[in-house]
């Protein structure tokens, strides 16, 4: 509120000047056709900033870039002829280092209690991030999500013996059992696994109650 407040008066700059320009809080960005528009506008907008409004820039965060070089509010563009929005590099890190904090093994928490505060979190998220135009990132998060609950709770079962009863009783075969919990691979690769898929299929996240990222 106090940067729509304050800012107010560069955003009417902005629009005196016939720039087209998006900002939130104090984050916003400027188009122009080139580079030379854009170093120009820079200096000038700066220069505003700084006399006029008394503000100062942060120059480690400003750039003249072309669009899908540079991100806002999380989102970027595709460089393809029509411009999709997608989601940007460092909110897909974000997302992923947020989901291994909510099903790390030292946590010490039940499939149950962590499928709930994971479901919480992809929530929020989904209704963010879920409208962007490249489905084929949510679907490669979605593949990672599911692998990442399966190593999880391939980590939960620690020993051979309770893997090997796990295994079996959600309907793997004997041998296939017998294979994937003897297995000297790590949980990740496991987690990618024939056993661990037929064992925790993606039905199986769906009755945790866990949403799907692209499915609407």
């Amino acid at each position: 509120m106090l940067s729509n407040i304050v800012l107010d008066e560069f955003d009417r700059e902005l629009e005196r000047r016939g720039l087209r320009f998006v900002r939130y809080a104090d984050d916003g960005n400027i188009y122009v056709r080139s580079r030379r528009a854009g170093e120009r506008v820079m200096e000038r907008i700066t220069r505003f900033i700084t006399a006029k409004l008394k503000l100062k820039v942060n120059e480690r965060k400003s750039a003249v870039a072309r669009p899908w070089a540079r991100k806002f509010l999380g989102f970027s563009f595709t460089s393809a002829g029509i411009p999709k929005r997608r989601i940007a590099p460092k909110a897909v890190d974000r997302f992923k280092e947020r989901v291994r904090e909510l099903t790390g093994r030292t946590r010490g928490v039940s499939i149950k209690r962590m499928a709930e505060e994971l479901t919480r979190y992809l929530r929020g998220w989904i209704g963010y991030f879920g409208k962007c135009e490249t489905p084929s990132v949510l679907e490669g998060l979605e593949k990672w999500l599911r692998r990442r609950l399966r190593s999880a709770i391939w980590k939960q079962w620690k020993r051979g013996t309770t893997r090997f009863a796990e295994l079996r009783k959600r309907g793997v075969t004997r041998d296939l059992a017998a294979k994937t919990a003897g297995s000297g691979h790590g949980p990740w690769r496991l987690a990618d696994s024939p056993g661990l898929h037929i064992a925790l299929p993606n039905a199986y996240f769906d009755s945790l109650g866990i949403p799907r990222l692209t499915v609407r």
